[in-house]
């Protein structure tokens, strides 16, 4: 709903059920708005427990349209704002809850992905925030005190321990465990397979428009060319929720970029983790990230986030095509760029 996203894909879209168009009327116990991640797991794990529900997805384009389908493929426990963050935020007590949250989130993706033998590059490994400059440390001096007083397992690593897993001069990380690093897309095409396997049916090309309470039983979903009528609807839409206009807060829509390399030679590949399956990510807002992938190649990301033509927000700057020759400069050591992806996302509009 808000546009395509520029950019290519670097992960292809496997086999998919299939997503006729909505025409006219249809009826579901649930309808399940959004066909990325949260959508389908969301699906799959409603047919799992209530077999016979009469269970709906729709989705503007297709599944792993959207950034399901365009992310770089981190899975790590960090959801939100740093620790020291949601502290002042939320408080301490739901500070600690969002981070075993995440946790045990990690711990269910690593089992949905075994349950289903989903072929995704899953390789586990650590993920670590690390830092060269002396505004990371101050950042992660922030964080591991909070985690300490949280009660969390947030291991601190000295460079020497950074080194021991990628062979990058950084001054200290955080450890974030459990961690892995998978292909986002195969994932999301597996769990569309999954859900169809247990009756889930699927319309596709069909954007939302409106919500609306229904005269008799649950919420009408009015869409281009029909109506679905369902007894409770679920809103997984990320940053289109800004144009359903739904009370859920402040929340913009973003795009960020990443690059995908050629393989890497055998010394660079084994210097920055190898078959370990981490990834790093800078201490600093929107400062750079990678991880590798299974063909040896790289993955980075990183930069100023951008808002897609025709919105505005205090700060931001228009949807470029592609990262600038000074991001691409940013990314040593790697190969010549072979693709640039960008990925929406939802963000809040300030951060405290």
């Amino acid at each position: 709903m808000t546009g395509q996203p520029a950019g290519m894909p670097y992960w292809d879209t496997a086999e998919l059920p299939p997503q006729p168009q909505l025409q006219g009327v249809a009826t579901a116990d649930v309808a399940v708005v959004g066909a990325g991640l949260a959508g389908l797991s969301c699906a799959y794990h409603l047919a799992e427990r209530a077999p016979g529900l009469d269970i709906a997805v729709v989705d503007a384009e297709r599944p792993a349209a959207g950034a399901s389908g365009r992310g770089t493929g981190l899975l790590g426990p960090r959801a939100g704002p740093a620790l020291d963050r949601a502290v002042r935020r939320f408080g301490p007590r739901t500070a600690r809850r969002m981070h075993r949250a995440g946790e045990r989130a990690v711990r269910d993706v690593l089992d949905l992905c075994a349950r289903l033998d989903v072929p995704c590059g899953l390789r586990a490994g650590d993920q670590l925030m690390a830092t060269r400059s002396p505004a990371g440390l101050v950042a992660l001096a922030h964080q591991a005190r909070t985690g300490r007083e949280l009660g969390l397992d947030v291991p601190v690593l000295s460079p020497a321990g950074v080194r021991a897993r990628v062979s990058v001069p950084y001054r200290a990380a955080l450890l974030h465990r459990p961690a892995a690093t998978l292909d986002p897309a195969a994932l999301t095409c597996a769990l569309a397979r999954a859900c169809a396997d247990k009756g889930v049916r699927f319309y596709g090309r069909s954007p939302l428009l409106a919500l609306r309470p229904g005269d008799l039983v649950g919420p009408e979903l009015v869409l281009p060319h029909g109506r679905l009528y369902a007894g409770q609807a679920v809103l997984a839409v990320n940053s289109a929720a800004r144009a359903l206009e739904l009370p859920v807060g402040t929340i913009l829509p973003l795009e960020v970029y990443a690059v995908a390399t050629e393989p890497l030679s055998p010394g660079a590949y084994e210097a920055l983790g190898g078959r370990a399956g981490h990834a790093v990510v800078d201490a600093v807002p929107l400062a750079p990230y990678f991880r590798l992938l299974p063909d040896q190649g790289l993955i980075a990301g990183g930069g100023t986030a951008v808002v897609p033509g025709g919105l505005s927000a205090p700060g931001s700057r228009p949807c470029a095509s592609a990262p600038g020759p000074g991001w691409r400069g940013g990314c040593t050591p790697c190969t010549p760029i072979l693709r640039a992806s960008g990925s929406p996302t939802g963000g809040p509009a300030g951060s405290a």
